[in-house]
């Protein structure tokens, strides 16, 4: 069974985004997507609520995700993955990102921006027990990364994790004791 990698992030990073730009050599499907397809998630007003344990289940008892070289989403490192490529965007940056883009309420803004700056995803994607490859999406066109994570999908190479650390930004801190929204 070959398993695809993950592409994964905290909200706002660029994932979806990203996933448009790679090489059409590279078949993508998007966490929340397959969960529908599968009949591991309902539909809310505001989006999809996926079963992750069902999804997994789903996932295994089928063989894998056959055909599929990449799943994109910020659960995506918590499915059966051979790697997790986690995408990472300063915080202050990723809140400007989703205000711009009209995403989430300032609730959902500020749950992001904590979980961006505590390293939630990248602690899971480790925890998990998967390679983890990390990538910096702040001040990079989507264009830059994507050539980026297309490299990484032909060439692989060891993993790189920890190399980002908001809490070092003063100004990340900053905005952790403040209520950016």
């Amino acid at each position: 069974m070959a398993l695809p990698v993950a592409l994964t992030g905290t909200p706002g990073v660029g994932k979806s985004a990203i996933a448009r730009r790679l090489p059409a050599r590279w078949t993508t499907v998007e966490v929340s997507r397959l969960a529908v397809e599968v009949g591991a998630a309902r539909r809310l007003s505001r989006g999809v609520e996926v079963d992750l344990p069902k999804l997994r289940a789903t996932i295994r008892a089928s063989g894998g995700l056959q055909g599929i070289d990449v799943v994109v989403g910020h659960l995506a490192h918590l499915l059966p993955v051979r790697e997790a490529i986690v995408l990472r965007c300063q915080p202050v940056e990723l809140v400007r990102r989703l205000r711009r883009a009209g995403r989430g309420t300032a609730r959902d803004r500020r749950e992001n921006f904590v979980s961006e700056a505590l390293d939630l995803v990248l602690v899971e994607a480790v925890t998990a027990g998967v390679p983890v490859y990390e990538v910096d999406t702040t001040d990079r066109s989507v264009e830059t990364v994507a050539r980026e994570v297309d490299r990484r999908l032909r060439h692989g190479g060891p993993p790189r994790a920890g190399v980002v650390d908001w809490l070092a930004r003063r100004s990340v801190t900053a905005h952790l004791l403040d209520a950016p929204g």
